[in-house]
């Protein structure tokens, strides 16, 4: 069987602006939202980046024990859905906490392929929308601008209605 591979435009091994803790970021190639003002252009065209094994990101968040959760980024890291299925599942057997970065309003989300419920059953907190450089705001933990909402994904699903965390 061949092993399981995402592309991506990069991998950042240590972060602490993309979630609470020290946390592995890993950022999906391609994109349809074309934010303006997007810090990660370089991640849009889905020609661009490179495959990279499931496996091998797995060993990297292994090497680091201080690694407090992974971070998914884009990109839009829901254009990929088995792909992030995998890499989220395996995440979460190795105990980490996960955050997934979407330009798409989980109600969106929820409508498309049941992969994406599963993915988010398996998420800690998503970051919807896009990001609009007319609501930046740099005051703001872990997101660009006020529209984007930083979502409890396990009680949204739970009580059937939109969970907001303040981090």
């Amino acid at each position: 069987m061949m092993e399981q591979q995402v592309k991506i435009a990069g991998i950042l091994s240590e972060s602490i602006v993309d979630g609470p803790g020290i946390r592995m970021v890993v950022f999906f190639q391609g994109c349809p939202h074309g934010c303006e003002g997007c810090h990660n252009p370089k991640t849009h065209d889905f020609k661009g980046g490179k495959y990279k094994s499931i496996d091998n990101i797995i060993k990297k968040i292994r090497e680091n024990p201080l690694l407090s959760g992974v971070t998914i980024s884009g990109g839009e890291p829901f254009c990929q859905p088995k792909e992030l299925l995998e890499l989220v599942k395996r995440i979460k057997q190795e105990k980490k906490g996960i955050i997934i970065y979407s330009g798409y309003k989980i109600e969106e989300l929820l409508q498309m392929e049941s992969t994406i419920k599963e993915i988010l059953q398996n998420t800690d907190y998503l970051i919807d929308g896009k990001f609009d450089i007319a609501k930046r705001d740099l005051l703001l933990k872990f997101r660009g601008s006020s529209n984007q909402r930083v979502i409890d994904c396990r009680k949204t699903l739970e009580e059937g209605k939109i969970a907001e965390h303040e981090f």
